[in-house]
C-alpha cells in the first residue's frame, strides 16, 4: 500500500506543474483541432487527444503539453492496474475503481465530465469553452486523483488478512522461501522445492574411511600382536641375537 500511495503522490506532483499550464495546454488544444478541421465537436477522449497530438501538431510547445497531458493519463491507467491486483476489495473500493478503469479508457466519452469544488480548473476556462468544447478532458485528471485516493482510503479499513491472502499468491520465490525455511532462506537462494546440494567426492571419500574400510586398513598397517607389542619393541632397542653379547 505505501508504493502505491507513493505513486500517486508522484502522479499528483506532476498533475500539479501541468496544472499551472492549463493556458498552454487549452492553446494547444485550439491550434490542433484548427489543423484538423474540427472545431465544432468538443475534445471528448483521451484518443482524441492523441490523435490531435500524432497528425496535428506542428508546434514543439504544443506537442509537449498534450504529450504531458497524454502521459499523465497513461501513469493512471497503470495505477488502476495496480489497484486491481492488489486485493479484491469490496462493493465500494470496487466501484471506485471502476470508475477510475471507465475514465481512463482512450475511448471513454469526457462530454459530460465536470469536476467540481475544491476543484476550479472549469473555472478557469470561458462559458463556451467549459460548456461546449473543454469542461470535460480539463476535469478527468482531479477526478481520477480523487478516486484513487477514496479506494486507498477504503482500502485501509479493509481487514489486514484480506490484503495479504491476495497478496501472497503473488509473492516472489524468496519471500516464500523465508516463510518455508526462515529469514535467513531468501538470501541464501533457497526455495520450497530445493534439495541438498551433493558433497564433493574428497568429502566423500573421507567419509567412506570412516566405516569399516578404515578399519580395515587400520588393521593392514598394525603390527600383529597389537599395539602394544608395537611400542615394547621401540622401548628396548633393536633386536640382538642371544649368548654373551646380549647384555
Amino acid at each position: 500500500m505505501n508504493e502505491i500511495k507513493e505513486s500517486l503522490r508522484n502522479i499528483e506532483q506532476t498533475y500539479k506543474i501541468f496544472q499551472q499550464q492549463q493556458f498552454t495546454f487549452i492553446a494547444a488544444l485550439e491550434h490542433t483541432r484548427e489543423n484538423a478541421h474540427d472545431k465544432i465537436k468538443p475534445v471528448s477522449s483521451i484518443g482524441q487527444v492523441q490523435i490531435y497530438m500524432d497528425h496535428h501538431c506542428n508546434n514543439t510547445t504544443d506537442k509537449r503539453i498534450l504529450l504531458m497531458f497524454l502521459n499523465i493519463c497513461c501513469d493512471l491507467n497503470k495505477l488502476c492496474h495496480r489497484l486491481e491486483s492488489l486485493h479484491a476489495g469490496n462493493s465500494t473500493t470496487n466501484a471506485l475503481l471502476e470508475k477510475c478503469k471507465m475514465l481512463v479508457s482512450h475511448s471513454n466519452d469526457l462530454s459530460t465530465v465536470r469536476a467540481k469544488y475544491p476543484h476550479d480548473v472549469v473555472n478557469h476556462l470561458s462559458c463556451d469553452e467549459a460548456r461546449n468544447h473543454y469542461g470535460g478532458v480539463v476535469s478527468l485528471i482531479p477526478i481520477v486523483l480523487d478516486c484513487m485516493k477514496e479506494w486507498v482510503a477504503h482500502s485501509e479499513k479493509l481487514p489486514r488478512n484480506m490484503i495479504q491472502s491476495v497478496s501472497g499468491q503473488h509473492a516472489s520465490p524468496e519471500r516464500r522461501a523465508a516463510k518455508a525455511f526462515g529469514p535467513d532462506a531468501a538470501g541464501m537462494g533457497l526455495n520450497a522445492s530445493a534439495q541438498p546440494a551433493s558433497l564433493p567426492a574428497a568429502t566423500q571419500t573421507s567419509l567412506s574411511l570412516t566405516g569399516p574400510a578404515q578399519e580395515s586398513r587400520r588393521g593392514q598397517m598394525m603390527p600383529r600382536g597389537g599395539p602394544g607389542r608395537a611400542m615394547g619393541k621401540l622401548l628396548n632397542g633393536p633386536w640382538k641375537p642371544p649368548g654373551r653379547h646380549a647384555f
